[in-house]
């Protein structure tokens, strides 16, 4: 049901540099990059790094020029780490079958990806991705 761990947010104010840093110095390849608009939120741009099968997700808000803690659960630095899951639906009944809080989703894009969050005992998030 679990696959692996899909990746690590990481949440930046200095994206481009990141890249860079990953890219050049450590050998990561760009898989992808996009720009999600949020319906009264700012925009979040992703871009997402891969070495061997792991990948780094960065994360930037329009307003990440803020110093500290700009809303709850979003500072800088490491955020989560992700699983990926083969089944979205049959992992969260699983879950939900445990008395393991979904604290997000399911969202699904469509011919892309689903994702959700979970928590662990500590209040820690763990997202799950299916990719499709």
């Amino acid at each position: 049901m679990f696959k692996r761990i899909d990746h690590v947010e990481i949440v930046t104010q200095k994206p481009e540099p990141t890249i860079a840093f990953y890219t050049e110095l450590l050998g990561f390849s760009v898989r992808r990059r996009e720009r999600i608009a949020r319906p009264g939120a700012p925009a979040i741009d992703l871009a997402y790094l891969e070495l061997g099968g792991t990948t780094v997700e960065l994360i930037t808000y329009e307003d990440a020029g803020k110093v500290g803690p700009f809303r709850e659960g979003e500072n800088l630095g490491y955020r989560m780490i992700a699983l990926e899951v083969e089944d979205m639906d049959r992992a969260l009944d699983f879950l939900k079958g445990k008395n393991v809080p979904v604290v997000w989703g399911p969202f699904k894009r469509e011919g892309q990806y689903a994702r959700a969050e979970i928590a662990d005992p500590n209040g820690f998030h763990i997202e799950l991705r299916q990719w499709y």
